[in-house]
């Protein structure tokens, strides 16, 4: 079996890179969601550079600063620092003097969750950092070391730093926003540690997206190649599993059992519209007072977790959005494995285990959608794909009725490219009839496009060649994920 290696980032290999090797004090920003390898990243860096720099590493608690202080101490610990040099913080402002000594000792200091930071009672150790950041930057040629700060939460990091009235405004020099890996390392992944079928494409990027941690914990249990259900007893199911409790301690933590009933029923319902949501939550929690407006509102601008779609073509205000959970994890998690797992001391594992399968069948499909409309864009942008976009890839619905799984259009050549994505081929195939019909009254609403050269796409994980022929004689591109991705090579 191939070792595990790093997989992708190069881009922003490169920017921590250059900053390491600027041997100058920088305050560099990493932000990004939980597990996405922030971390990991910073170390690659400094191993790709061969950095000889001592590192201090410390995980802020969302806790009081007596238990701020006692992880920053606990940590001084392990990775031996000399009490002698650098005394033990007792307070805040002693905290921020330690950085700063520390920084002008020549260490890269990585502070995690450092979103914490913005909770009420923090304001002084803001203002001290401030005076500490100040003073290393005006003699910045003279400081070896650095300040690095990752944080999982977007909008509380944004107001630590990007906020014209928070102390740290405009200090940070360097910024990295980590995402999911792209679609080409995960094939990469596959390539090196599993059999790379559609099938378990589709079944592992609808669980762990692009996160490298969770791919890198099925591979050390064993079982990135593995069938469904192996994978899915030894990940989430048995008491040593690695991400039983994942979701619960690093992503529901946050809203401390608020938001749920929203939550979870964008999960399992995706692609409802406001008045659908506010109805069936209010009708399924069994109260008409449910909060639904000012609970959707925080989900998606402070937590990130939920996102609001507009069809392609349409302006910002309009009103037909459809909501959807934008961690795919977090989907599959609430949406089918929360209550199995849950159920473990009450019913039969085999049991369990066959229904988290069954409805992760049925999350899948519309993770289709959204892998389809993502391997258009990462083909476009290298150059691979053969339908270039200038405008990125959405659905359409409205009013009337019309529903197209994916558009794509190019301004430049006047195409336009419409798309049909079903998890199952033989629904694909059968509905190829109706799909066009549902593109023709979308270009009778939009006669703009009707010059335009159109073409036809149906996606499916995988077409045998009986399939491929039934939809070409309908003048639809058979494509699937061998197709989009280069499984088979």
């Amino acid at each position: 079996m191939a070792d595990w290696k790093f997989y992708g980032r190069r881009e922003q290999l490169e920017a921590l890179e250059n900053m390491l090797g600027r041997k100058r004090w920088f305050f560099a920003k990493v932000t990004g969601r939980r597990r996405i390898g922030k971390t990991t990243l910073v170390k690659q860096a400094m191993d790709e550079i061969g950095s000889r720099q001592p590192v201090f590493y410390v995980q802020i608690p969302d806790s009081e600063q007596g238990g701020v202080l006692s992880a920053v101490n606990d940590a001084l610990e392990i990775f031996q620092v000399p009490s002698d040099r650098y005394p033990r913080p007792n307070d805040l402002l002693h905290l921020a003097k330690l950085l700063e000594a520390m920084a002008e000792g020549g260490y890269v200091l990585i502070l995690d969750e450092f979103q914490y930071f913005n909770r009420k009672g923090y304001e002084p150790f803001c203002s001290y950092l401030q005076a500490s950041v100040d003073r290393l930057a005006a003699k910045s040629d003279q400081v070896p070391g650095g300040l690095i700060v990752l944080g999982s939460i977007h909008t509380e990091m944004m107001a630590l730093l990007d906020d014209r009235t928070a102390p740290l405004f405009n200090r940070v020099t360097d910024t990295i926003n980590l995402t999911h890996l792209d679609i080409d390392s995960i094939v990469s992944i596959l390539h090196d540690h599993a059999e790379p079928t559609p099938e378990r494409m589709l079944f592992l990027w609808n669980l762990f997206e692009g996160v490298p941690k969770f791919y890198r914990d099925c591979f050390e249990q064993g079982v990135l190649g593995s069938d469904r259900k192996t994978l899915l007893r030894r990940i989430f199911f048995e008491s040593s599993s690695p991400l039983r409790s994942e979701a619960e301690n690093w992503f529901l933590r946050e809203l401390r059992g608020r938001y749920d009933v929203v939550l979870k029923f964008v999960a399992r319902n995706p692609g409802r519209k406001h008045k659908e949501l506010v109805h069936a939550i209010r009708e399924n929690s069994g109260s008409p007072d449910t909060q639904v407006g000012g609970y959707l509102k925080i989900l998606i601008e402070r937590f990130e977790m939920i996102e609001r779609k507009l069809p392609v073509f349409a302006k910002p205000d309009a009103k037909r959005g459809r909501y959807y959970v934008t961690d795919n994890f977090l989907r599959s998690w609430l949406a089918a494995l929360a209550n199995p797992v849950a159920a473990i001391a009450f019913r039969p594992l085999d049991e369990l285990i066959e229904e988290a399968d069954r409805r992760l069948a049925d999350v899948e499909g519309y993770s289709l959608e959204k892998l389809a409309g993502q391997l258009y864009e990462e083909r476009s942008r290298r150059g691979i794909g053969d339908f270039p976009i200038t405008h990125r890839v959405q659905g359409y619905w409205d009013k009337a009725g019309i529903e197209i799984d994916l558009v794509a259009f190019n301004e430049t050549t006047k195409s336009i490219r419409f798309g049909s994505c079903k998890r199952s081929p033989a629904k694909l195939t059968a509905d190829v009839n109706n799909f066009r019909q549902h593109v023709e009254r979308f270009l009778e609403a939009m006669p703009q496009y009707q010059g335009w050269t159109k073409q036809f796409v149906g996606i499916a994980p995988e077409l045998n060649a009986e399939q491929r022929a039934i939809l070409a004689r309908h003048d639809v591109i058979p494509q699937d994920l061998n197709d989009l991705t280069l499984l088979e090579t």
